[in-house]
């Protein structure tokens, strides 16, 4: 199971990015994916979690709204699409699976991250 994370970069507050995370070794569409981030300073947190089924679909109340999670099994590929982008979202970004979903807590296998800076 491998797991690459890309599309971080600087956005002006109010800007957009979508992090991409391609996945090889397994099918996407039989694991949990998750995104989670972690700020200077700060715990790892959950962003946006999805079951298997994609019928189980966690948000962190902080970018409900803004953030949204999706899945293209064809590219076995997931993405996070940001927008609203707010000085807070600022983190280093990471994508993690895995086969049953526990909740957007932990996941057994991770990418390296991707940094997203909001800043004007």
């Amino acid at each position: 199971v491998q797991l690459q994370a890309s599309g971080g970069g600087l956005v002006q507050p109010g800007g957009s990015l979508s992090l991409s995370c391609q996945a090889s070794g397994y099918s996407l569409d039989e694991y949990a994916i998750g995104w989670f981030r972690q700020a200077p300073g700060n715990k790892r947190e959950g962003v946006s979690c999805m079951n298997d089924l994609g019928d189980l679909i966690y948000y962190r109340d902080s970018v409900k709204g803004r953030f949204t999670i999706s899945r293209d099994f064809a590219k076995n590929t997931v993405y996070l699409q940001m927008n609203g982008l707010k000085p807070e979202d600022t983190a280093v970004y990471y994508c993690a699976t895995e086969r049953y979903y526990s909740g957007c807590n932990d996941m057994d296998y991770w990418g390296k991250g991707t940094l997203v800076t909001v800043s004007s």
